[in-house]
């Protein structure tokens, strides 16, 4: 027993240690700068990242389900006049005007500019990793980013497929079992909601974590730092939620102040995903091991990374 308790003790000690070294490190990158960067590139990036989104999901489920689900979740974040302000982007983007040479360029707009933030993170990810592309490869590694940042894309729909599974299926027993046993039951389904969002969270960060940066890592090194974010993430997806239905900050921009809402949450998600992106690096590297940079790319040295 007193071996487990010091076990315990050694275990919260280094996870802190671990906190205290990321905290530096993040703070030491210019987060607040790399943040608002990454919620520049998603104001362009997201009619195109929708629509794709949407009609691969809603292959499934409609249309109209996926988006009314995605228009509620940030509604759910950041009021339902922005939420509304998103749907009307999707309508507009996705109107079918048949297949003319403006529309094929519509499209390939729409492909390049939704993997537009991608590309900006996987930059700032290569920067935590100390990576870049080599010279003589820059071309063709940007090709392949933009191929592999399609990919997530893909990943972000089949989650958001998985998500509405489970919501739908947890929905319905819920109501079963408010009507024919309790409705004080109704508690223990919604800490299972949030168990399920975490879960689908961290899937999809550590995906970011894996597949995004230049350097070969696995998927044993990445899943503590994407546990982490999308717990920290979840908390700020309640607190903002709460502040934004409560105060309004968007009121004072007027017309413009859904697309500031919009930014100022993907600012604070960029913080949340650059400190979980060099908690990752830290916890994998902590015994002093190297990590390889994949094919094409090389390793860096920075200043801010001694």
């Amino acid at each position: 027993m007193v071996n487990r308790v010091d076990k315990i003790k050694e275990s919260v000690k280094k996870f802190g240690y671990l906190l205290k070294v990321t905290f530096i490190k993040w703070k030491d990158r210019d987060p607040f700068n790399n943040s608002n960067i990454i919620a520049y590139y998603t104001i362009f990036s997201l009619p195109g990242l929708l629509v794709i989104v949407i009609n691969l999901a809603g292959y499934f489920f409609g249309k109209e389900a996926v988006s009314h689900q995605i228009a509620g979740q940030i509604g759910g974040i950041i009021g339902g006049d922005t939420a509304k302000d998103i749907q009307e982007i999707i309508a507009k983007t996705s109107q079918n005007k048949g297949l003319t040479i403006s529309s094929i360029i519509g499209i390939l707009v729409l492909l390049f500019g939704a993997t537009g933030v991608f590309y900006q993170v996987q930059q700032m990810l290569n920067k935590i990793w100390d990576v870049e592309a080599k010279p003589k490869q820059k071309i063709l590694k940007l090709v392949r980013d933009r191929v592999f940042s399609f990919g997530l894309i893909l990943v972000i729909a089949f989650l958001l497929l998985v998500s509405l599974v489970l919501s739908a299926g947890l929905s319905a027993l819920s109501d079963w079992v408010s009507v024919h046993i309790s409705e004080s039951l109704m508690i223990a389904f919604r800490l299972l909601d949030i168990v399920i969002s975490i879960a689908v969270i961290t899937l999809l960060f550590a995906s970011i974590f894996k597949f995004l940066p230049d350097v070969k890592i696995s998927w044993k090194e990445v899943w503590g730092g994407a546990f982490l974010t999308s717990v920290l993430f979840v908390i700020a997806k309640f607190a903002l939620g709460i502040y934004f239905g409560n105060s309004n900050p968007a009121s004072t921009y007027g017309a413009a102040g859904s697309v500031i809402l919009i930014m100022l949450w993907v600012s604070y998600a960029g913080l949340i995903l650059l400190f979980g992106a060099e908690f990752t690096k830290i916890y994998a590297t902590q015994d002093g091991k190297k990590m390889a940079p994949i094919e094409g790319a090389m390793l860096v040295e920075r200043e801010d990374s001694k």
